[in-house]
């Protein structure tokens, strides 16, 4: 949880369902809190100098040499430079792989009377304008606090999430880095438990 030697920057609860962003500048801390437990957050980080340079699931993957992250995994861009690292965990796996889901996959997994209900990439494009961002620069993301086991045949699977209210986890800058994040409004597979709810983002200095 937030210690009493770091002086708090930002303190915002993001509604269930919806986008928000930040510039986390070099050395501050980002935690997010999972406030009522089993709720998934999707996100993009970019170096907030040069949105080109932004967090590569790859590279990431591959200097890690594990597909999930926990404390001590180093976010990279596509160049190998560092954004951010996970410094904290109370949960203990996040995912690097299932990607953002979006109006045309909710109808194409989920059938097509699901075509209106509203998606990350959908959250990813609102917030991202705010910033100069389209949707060419939406990659690969990361999944907070989404549980997303592979099978032995490399099936994956999304099921109730690791995560209990309250749960956090806290990363730090390690360059300025634009944080962008979907509080996931999925409600057709159990990644946020069937009801999305809000989640709590606190940046320290």
């Amino acid at each position: 949880m937030i210690t009493t030697a770091r002086t708090v920057v930002l303190d915002e609860t993001v509604p269930a369902r919806a986008p928000w962003s930040a510039v986390v500048r070099a050395g501050e801390q980002l935690e997010i809190i999972d406030l009522h437990g089993n709720q998934a957050v999707d996100c993009l980080l970019y170096h907030a100098a040069d949105h080109t340079d932004r967090y590569s699931a790859q590279a990431t993957i591959t200097a890690q040499r594990n597909i999930f992250l926990t404390t001590g995994s180093v976010l990279l861009t596509e160049t190998g430079t560092p954004l951010m690292t996970v410094v904290a965990d109370e949960v203990g796996n996040h995912d690097t792989v299932a990607g953002a889901c979006s109006q045309e996959s909710n109808t194409l997994r989920y059938g097509h009377h699901t075509r209106h209900q509203h998606a990350c990439v959908e959250n990813f494009l609102a917030e991202g304008r705010k910033w100069g961002l389209g949707k060419r620069d939406l990659v690969s993301n990361i999944n907070w606090f989404m549980n997303v086991p592979v099978e032995a045949d490399g099936t994956l699977g999304i099921v109730d999430g690791l995560s209990a209210p309250g749960k956090t986890i806290t990363l730090r800058a390690e360059i300025d880095t634009l944080v962008l994040v979907s509080n996931c409004p999925q409600i057709n597979n159990p990644c946020n438990g069937f009801e999305p709810t809000p989640v709590r983002m606190v940046v320290t200095r």
